[in-house]
């Protein structure tokens, strides 16, 4: 049995992931950053990243090395089509209602109308139809462009006097606030909520009153007609009032073919001369036509569909926040994603913050000024008799004497194994334990790994006054986290939520002046 999987299904699903980010009070998704130590991962990771790999094993990994997460809101996130650029001298493609593998776009090969080039954005970033190249018997694949679109008229028309051949349909134009955000290289946007939208209500609303069927193909000219203007040619298919005119040039062959009346309800229609007294009198070779069939609805009433508008850009930017800083400086990221509904850390209430941090962090005491952490080191801390936690350094602000760390599971499981392939424990018989400010018996305060050894601040915040924020020498330092006795965790729980896309990239090493401007393609 045979089967597919249409275009308008993956149309239908970045439909509803865009109304999954707009709707806030379902779901929430959210961009991160995270693995500031990839080399450690794979020594070749920034000269041969590899690919994610999809398994469970591999989120718990993820979550691991999170750094930070940050909210999608309905306005980072747009439909895309391809970027097709106009250029004077390319032949494009028109529109067709029948592009398929037998029948295949004569100028790009393409087996489907959206992989075709029947679109172009021109100079000024807006979006034109292509609804007749000039394609006649003579130029079965249609004729170069000259003429560059600019007009934004509602009815299709030629762009300029070089008798190119072409005919146009404007569409849309693209916002500037759209180019910031969602212009790549090889796509851009397409205007949100097109049904609704009052900037597309002139080209939506043109095409309830407008003619429909908008152009009509001579495939073979035909011979021994008589020399005449023929006005009203009706159009015959399961629509009805469709008209056109016909031309019949001195040489008996049908010169020029144009719309009159579009009509309306057509899936098929053929060109009905005899109707019209266009009667071939000496020859029995025929005129033929193609008349191309418009979307529902007609050009410009539904774009996405028009279009093909089945790929979506997320777009997230990471900039330093003084008053709130979860993302790190001085250290890397080296991998991307989205995760869908995470939840608030020790909480089943699904995230909301604009932004969250996924480290732990904790508030030291001591010769913060004069003490190093050498990023992605180890710290350790003796919390009892024989039981050591232990954690990888994400930053450390000597000021303010916070040390942000993660835990992931190589500190506690050996990747040693014996003759028999049984794991042998870790060198240290280091567990993935809590760093804590109430250590048991035979622990301490102590953090090592540093160039001194620094405590805990474990009088810094209390249950009722936690520490959001620090004041040395008259300056208030926001820290991002809740400080409880100087320990802070993660403000989203890891492992929550469902992780739907992983980008393995080469690191980037975020600096203090540094903003990030993320953007992911999602292709249903």
């Amino acid at each position: 049995m045979s089967a597919i999987i249409t275009n308008q299904f993956r149309i239908l699903n970045s439909d509803n992931l865009l109304t999954g980010i707009a709707s806030t009070n379902s779901s929430s998704y959210y961009v991160f950053l995270g693995l500031p130590n990839p080399t450690e991962v794979d020594s070749n990771w920034d000269t041969a990243t590899p690919s994610p790999v999809d398994n469970f094993d591999q989120y718990n990994d993820i979550w691991d090395t999170i750094i930070a997460v940050k909210k999608l809101n309905p306005s980072d996130i747009s439909k895309v089509i391809r970027k097709i650029t106009w250029s004077s001298g390319t032949t494009y493609d028109m529109y067709r209602h029948d592009y398929s593998a037998s029948n295949p776009a004569p100028n790009s090969g393409a087996t489907n109308l959206y992989n075709s080039n029947f679109y172009v954005i021109n100079s000024d970033y807006r979006v034109y139809i292509c609804i007749n190249n000039g394609a006649n018997p003579e130029n079965v694949n249609g004729k170069p462009s000259l003429d560059e679109p600019t007009f934004i008229d509602l009815e299709p028309r030629p762009a300029g006097v070089s008798a190119d051949g072409y005919l146009w349909k404007y569409l849309y134009t693209i916002k500037p606030s759209e180019l910031v955000k969602f212009d790549s290289t090889e796509y851009v946007s397409v205007p949100k909520n097109w049904q609704t939208n009052s900037d597309a209500a002139s080209v939506r609303d043109n095409t309830l009153t407008s003619k429909q069927i908008k152009t009509i193909v001579i495939t073979s000219r035909g011979e021994g007609y008589t020399p005449n203007t023929y006005n009203n040619v009706p159009l015959r298919g399961n629509g009805r009032d469709g008209l056109c005119t016909v031309i019949v040039g001195e040489d008996q062959k049908v010169s020029s073919v144009s719309v009159t009346n579009g009509g309306k309800n057509y899936t098929y229609a053929t060109v009905d001369l005899e109707a019209a007294g266009v009667v071939n009198g000496s020859s029995d070779k025929d005129a033929e036509f193609d008349v191309i069939i418009p979307p529902p609805g007609g050009h410009g009433f539904n774009i996405y569909k028009e279009l093909g508008a089945d790929k979506v850009l997320i777009y997230s930017r990471f900039e330093n926040d003084s008053l709130d800083p979860d993302f790190i400086t001085g250290n890397q990221f080296a991998r991307i994603g989205i995760i869908k509904d995470p939840t608030f850390y020790d909480s089943t209430s699904i995230l909301t913050k604009q932004k969250a941090s996924a480290l732990y962090a904790l508030k030291l005491t001591g010769l913060t000024t004069s003490t190093t952490y050498i990023l992605d080191s180890q710290i350790t801390q003796t919390i009892g008799i024989g039981s050591t936690a232990v954690g990888k350094v994400a930053s450390w602000d000597k000021v303010t004497g916070v040390l942000k760390y993660w835990q992931q599971k190589s500190l506690g499981i050996s990747s040693r194994r014996d003759a028999y392939n049984n794991p042998i424990p870790p060198k240290y018989g280091y567990e993935l334990k809590s760093f804590t400010s109430i250590p048991d018996t035979g622990g301490s305060l102590t953090i090592y790994g540093g160039s001194n050894n620094l405590l805990i601040q474990d009088t810094f915040g209390t249950t009722n006054n936690p520490g959001v924020s620090t004041v040395i020498n008259n300056t208030t330092y926001f820290l991002g986290q809740t400080f409880i006795k100087g320990i802070s965790n993660p403000e989203v729980q890891k492992y929550s939520g469902n992780i739907l896309y992983i980008d393995n990239r080469p690191s980037v090493i975020r600096s203090s002046n540094q903003k990030e401007d993320i953007k992911v393609i999602l292709q249903f």
